[in-house]
């Protein structure tokens, strides 16, 4: 069923579908973790209907544009009924593509890239989930490796590519990132009620110099 969902930022509100995919608090420790800088112009990859994109653009005004990557098609319709519904169409728009198909017209064409990915690799994720939800939790249509590649070829030299993963893949995503000419710069980990972190946050610089600066863990 389709609802509105309060983001309790800046009086910002995410069209939702319970019976496709709906956020977590992954989503919103993302948008809270990357760097952003005035006027920068962002893209959220795997963005579902927006929320990751849509919150970073509540906490930070200065962001100059937002463009919203997703490549399933309900999906994307619900992030155009998000950009309607909090009056956005002048600085938000969404684009319905695989992240492995974005055009050559974004080559270069941004200085931050957030991203909120599957996070189990194919083959390993849940089996009796249904095709929408799969999609967005385990990398049937798009893999870690093709995410990196397409936001090197769309950010900017110097540009900041932040993901949010599971703790145990670390060694897969700063493989990919810097395959991809993606130096990570960032990193934290976040703990819920366990011992050990569950999740990872990185951010990476394409081009950037060696050098990590790993933050405390995050509670959530």
């Amino acid at each position: 069923m389709e609802k509105i969902e309060d983001l309790l930022i800046n009086n910002l509100k995410i069209v939702q579908d319970d019976e496709l995919y709906c956020f977590t608090s992954d989503a919103i420790l993302l948008s809270r973790f990357a760097t952003v800088k005035k006027n920068d112009v962002v893209a959220d990859f795997c963005a579902g209907s927006g929320v990751v994109g849509i919150h970073l653009l509540g906490e930070n005004g200065a962001i100059k544009s937002l463009t919203l990557f997703e490549m399933q098609t309900p999906l994307y319709e619900l992030s155009k009924k998000t950009i309607a519904l909090n009056r956005l169409d002048d600085k938000v728009k969404a684009v319905n593509t695989r992240i492995q198909d974005i055009g050559a017209n974004y080559n270069g064409a941004f200085s931050l890239i957030v991203c909120n990915p599957p996070y189990m690799e194919s083959g390993r994720g849940e089996n009796n989930l249904k095709r929408e939800i799969a999609v967005c939790r385990t990398e049937i249509t798009v893999s870690l490796s093709e995410i990196c590649l397409s936001a090197s070829k769309a950010l900017k030299f110097g540009g900041r590519f932040a993901i949010v993963n599971r703790a145990d893949r670390l060694c897969d995503v700063i493989d990919c990132m810097r395959k991809n000419n993606i130096e990570p710069k960032r990193l934290a980990f976040v703990k819920g009620g366990k011992k050990e972190p569950y999740l990872l946050l990185i951010e990476g610089v394409k081009g950037g110099k060696k050098g990590i600066k790993v933050y405390s863990d995050i509670e959530n």
